[in-house]
C-alpha cells in the first residue's frame, strides 16, 4: 500500500495531534541557506583580500616588482575566459526557466570547457613560474626580499584556492545536467541550479579581484 500520500501525525506532551511538515521542499530556505555559504566564501576571500591589502602597503616596493614579473597576457585571457563563461552560465539558467532545457544543457557544458580551459592556462602559467624556481619554500623564492616572498605566498595561496573552487564548481555543474536528466531539477523547481549560478558568479567576482591585485598593480613597473 501507498502510505506516500498520507498525512503524518505526531502529539506533544499534551496529547495535541500536529502534523509534521517536510522541508525537504522548501525552496526559499535552500536559496536563504546558500547566501549564508556565499557570505562565508565572502568572509574567507575578504580576509585575504585584507592581508594582502596590510602587506601591499608594508611592502609596496617589493609588491610592485613582484608583481610586475608575472604574465599579464595570461591573466587577461583567464579573465576573459572566466567572463564568458559566466555569460553562458546567465544564459542558461535563462534558457532553463523559459523550458529551454536543450539550449540550457549545452551553455552549462560551454561553461564546463571554458572553465577547464581556464585551469589549464593556470596550469601553464604556474608551471613556467616553478620552472624558474618560483614557488613557496624555494631556494630561489626565499633568497629574495621578505616582501617578494610574501607575494608570491599570497599568490599562490589565493589563486590556487581559487582554482580549487573551478574545480567544485565543474563538478557542481555536471551534478546539475545530470539532475536533469533524471528528473530532479525541472523548468518548474530548478532551485539548484540557481544556486550553482550563483555560487559560479562568486568564482567570476573574485578573479575580477585577484586580477588587478596580481597582475595590474605592478603594470607600470
Amino acid at each position: 500500500m501507498d502510505h506516500s500520500s498520507e498525512i503524518e501525525i505526531i502529539y506533544d506532551k499534551q496529547g495535541n495531534p500536529h502534523e509534521v511538515i517536510d522541508f525537504n521542499d522548501d525552496d526559499e530556505g535552500s536559496k536563504l541557506g546558500f547566501w549564508f555559504f556565499l557570505f562565508t566564501e565572502l568572509m574567507l576571500f575578504g580576509g585575504m583580500f585584507l592581508v594582502f591589502t596590510f602587506y601591499f602597503y608594508r611592502y609596496t616596493d617589493n609588491f610592485l616588482e613582484a608583481s610586475a614579473t608575472l604574465n599579464i597576457v595570461l591573466g587577461g585571457i583567464n579573465t576573459f575566459i572566466l567572463l564568458i563563461s559566466t555569460y553562458f552560465m546567465g544564459m542558461g539558467l535563462i534558457n532553463f526557466k523559459n523550458g529551454e532545457v536543450s539550449k540550457a544543457k549545452v551553455k552549462i557544458v560551454l561553461t564546463i570547457v571554458f572553465s577547464i580551459i581556464f585551469l589549464t592556462v593556470k596550469y601553464f602559467e604556474w608551471m613556467a613560474e616553478i620552472h624558474h624556481g618560483i614557488y613557496p619554500d624555494s631556494e630561489i623564492l626565499n633568497a629574495k626580499e621578505h616582501g617578494i616572498i610574501l607575494f608570491f605566498g599570497l599568490y599562490f595561496t589565493m589563486t590556487g584556492l581559487h582554482g580549487v573552487h573551478i574545480i567544485i564548481g565543474i563538478a557542481l555543474m555536471v551534478w546539475v545536467i545530470l539532475l536533469m536528466n533524471r528528473g530532479t531539477i525541472t523548468t518548474k523547481k530548478y532551485v539548484i541550479f540557481e544556486n550553482v549560478a550563483l555560487y559560479w558568479d562568486l568564482v567570476h567576482m573574485v578573479w575580477v579581484f585577484l586580477f588587478p591585485l596580481f597582475y595590474i598593480t605592478g603594470l607600470g613597473r
